[in-house]
């Protein structure tokens, strides 16, 4: 009898050990938050002039043109430099971009608190905003290359409300620090609080196991950074990019340039609040703003149909600046701007709309571009509005009529040109 044949082998199915599975979501979150760190520090250094403007005008004598140029410097630094913060990205990685980076935040922070005069303080602020550059752009492309892209909303949502953390220091916390000490104090905690996140940041921060890759290309960069500038700028040529960045680049501007500069002004000099009053406000106004990012990012939108969605918001964030104008009531002057706050989350649709209008190889490079475009947009809003409040003083007109009645105008623009221009054929 022939001997019998050995039993066939059966193919085994290997399973994922919940345990380790755990371990990597846990550890894909602790990296995430920890790069939330310095996106939050960013978002309080954005709006620090809120409560700095009145004790900088009095120990300076700034006109109002000089204080928006004061606040509108950090967003130009950051701007600026987006584009080659998305290439650095991409050629050679988060964790690295983060670390050369963050450190010109405590220089900023010292050169600010140091400040004998207002060159000197715009020295400060173009470098602290240089050193904020990378701060949520790391956070956008790691969400996007590490989570589904239908959960990037949801999750860029709640990154944003976290980082609305910061906010949260330059309301009440910094006035009363102010009427303790000074703004130069101000400086000094916030370029404290920067030393630590970089601290944060070289424990925690780790870059993702890369494919392995041919011998010949293991020690170089696939791309070169000219090829790379001019993938960057092929987006440019895309039709749908125009509308794109028309109204990235006055959406969250109307937001900071209320809440990072306008707001307390507009309080103390209108409505006869008190410094930690105005504070009190602000703490208020981001507040609610940390709510309605995740809220907006757990919308099941898609295509043609966020699209309208954010012509809506748009539209309806255009009116209420353009009540806050002429409105004479402290009231209605707090809830619109509360308002503004929290509706100012559906920006997290623009973010979605971004990611599904390129293809996966350039997302980095689209969103270094929508950043760029958002954060030279409050730049540019803030040294407007601020040239736009000289004027209005130099008519005799309301300052705060003409100051919220431009930001109205710029969004009803942005908008305008967001539907009128062509839609990328994956968002249609």
């Amino acid at each position: 009898m022939p001997a019998p044949s050995p039993p066939t082998p059966q193919p085994t199915h290997a399973h994922p050990n919940p345990a380790a599975l755990a371990g990597q979501q846990r550890q894909l979150w602790v990296m995430l938050l920890t790069l939330c760190l310095g996106f939050t520090l960013s978002q309080a250094y954005r709006t620090v002039a809120a409560m700095m403007a009145a004790p900088l005008q009095a120990e300076f004598d700034l006109s109002t043109g000089q204080l928006g140029l004061f606040a509108g410097i950090f967003h130009f630094a950051f701007g600026a430099l987006q584009i080659f913060m998305g290439i650095s990205i991409d050629l050679y990685g988060i964790r690295r971009t983060l670390l050369l980076a963050m450190p010109l935040t405590v220089l900023g922070s010292i050169v600010s608190a140091l400040a004998p005069g207002l060159g000197t303080l715009l020295l400060g602020q173009a470098l602290i905003g240089a050193g904020c550059a990378p701060a949520f752009l790391v956070c956008t492309v790691y969400i996007a290359r590490r989570f589904p892209v239908e959960r990037f909303a949801a999750v860029s949502g709640l990154v944003m409300g976290l980082g609305g953390l910061g906010l949260l220091i330059t309301g009440t916390p910094l006035a009363w620090l102010i009427e303790l000490s000074s703004w130069r104090a101000g400086f000094a905690v916030l370029g404290g609080g920067s030393a630590l996140a970089w601290c944060c940041a070289w424990v925690g921060v780790r870059e993702p196991e890369a494919p392995k890759v041919a011998e010949s290309t293991e020690a170089h960069p696939t791309e070169s950074v000219p090829q790379a500038l001019r993938s960057a700028a092929r987006l440019l040529a895309l039709p749908h990019t125009w509308g794109i960045l028309a109204l990235a680049s006055v959406t969250y501007a109307s937001f900071i340039s209320l809440r990072g500069l306008w707001l307390g002004p507009m309080l103390l000099q209108r409505h006869g609040f008190s410094l930690v009053q105005c504070g009190n406000v602000a703490l208020a106004v981001s507040v609610v703003g940390l709510f309605g990012p995740p809220l907006f990012g757990r919308l099941q939108l898609e295509g043609a149909r966020r699209r309208r969605w954010i012509i809506g918001f748009s539209t309806m964030l255009a009116l209420l600046f353009g009540l806050l104008a002429w409105s004479p009531l402290a009231w209605l002057s707090v809830l619109a701007s509360l308002v503004i706050g929290f509706g100012c989350g559906f920006i997290i649709l623009q973010y979605a709309d971004v990611r599904a209008s390129y293809p996966p190889e350039l997302t980095g490079r689209a969103l270094a571009v929508y950043t760029m475009a958002m954060f030279l947009g409050i730049a540019l809003m803030q040294w407007v509005t601020g040239a736009v409040a000289a004027w209005a003083q130099l008519h005799q007109v309301e300052t705060f009529v003409a100051v919220n009645s431009t930001i109205m105008a710029m969004l009803l623009l942005g908008t305008a040109a967001f539907r009128g221009l062509p839609a990328a054929p994956a968002v249609r």
